[in-house]
């Protein structure tokens, strides 16, 4: 893959920023599990297999299109959702995703296939083997890194939808402080909040973002939510 290519799903895209390029491990002050399930139902909302209904202040979750979308994490989340007995809030949706099975190496071994990373594995105090996913094709990283810089540290207007989405994940999952220094950050506080209220894109890509970090942030806080950050085996 090179970065003239589509883009990658979005919770590809927040794996690799959480992914050490050398170690290939994920950063341990991420919160990497909630921020994929966010990004999962995020991609949905944006590739329109799934719409938000509110009913009594409540928002649910609804298959509009069950169509494989080519990309198997994707795809057994809406399964999952189209299947349901029963409807499911933002919430609950977000939880059951972030909780899929082995969900890091699987978005991991799609980035292999990729050509993106590379597996490998290392082992935990010489004992504990673990499956690590370094780098092995630093330029697609370098252009989701780029289109983050722009929307932060600029004041263009000339955003995607997903890129501002993905700065939403990111800032709330710990995602941005672990790719730029905390000091300009701080600096762009106004700018981020602007992009993570939707304030600077249309209505879809808003409520896109409201969906899926609204429910993000309230799952992050349940305890039988609590997921690893560590990629093991």
């Amino acid at each position: 893959m090179t970065p003239t290519q589509p883009p990658l799903p979005l919770h590809e895209e927040a794996l690799l920023l959480a992914l050490r390029d050398d170690s290939g491990t994920a950063d341990p002050f991420v919160n990497l599990n909630h921020g994929l399930g966010a990004a999962i139902l995020a991609e949905l909302l944006l590739l329109q297999r799934v719409v938000v209904e509110e009913e009594r202040k409540k928002q649910f979750l609804k298959v509009v299109e069950d169509a494989p979308t080519g990309n198997e994490v994707l795809d057994d989340a809406l399964a999952m959702v189209a299947t349901a007995k029963r409807r499911g809030q933002l919430v609950h949706w977000v939880q059951k995703f972030s909780s899929f099975s082995k969900l890091v190496h699987r978005i991991a071994e799609s980035l292999c296939d990729r050509g993106v990373l590379k597996l490998d594995e290392d082992r935990v105090l010489w004992i504990f083997k673990r499956r690590i996913y370094p780098e092995l094709d630093g330029r697609v990283e370098k252009e989701i890194l780029e289109r983050l810089r722009k929307a932060v540290f600029t004041q263009t207007s000339d955003l995607e939808a997903r890129t501002v989405i993905l700065v939403s994940i990111a800032h709330n999952t710990g995602l941005l402080r672990a790719n730029f220094d905390k000091k300009k950050l701080k600096e762009r506080k106004k700018r981020i909040e602007k992009l993570v209220s939707g304030e600077l894109v249309g209505k879809a890509t808003s409520d896109a973002i409201e969906a899926a970090t609204t429910a993000m942030v309230v799952t992050a806080v349940l305890p039988a939510a609590v997921a690893t950050t560590v990629v093991t085996s």
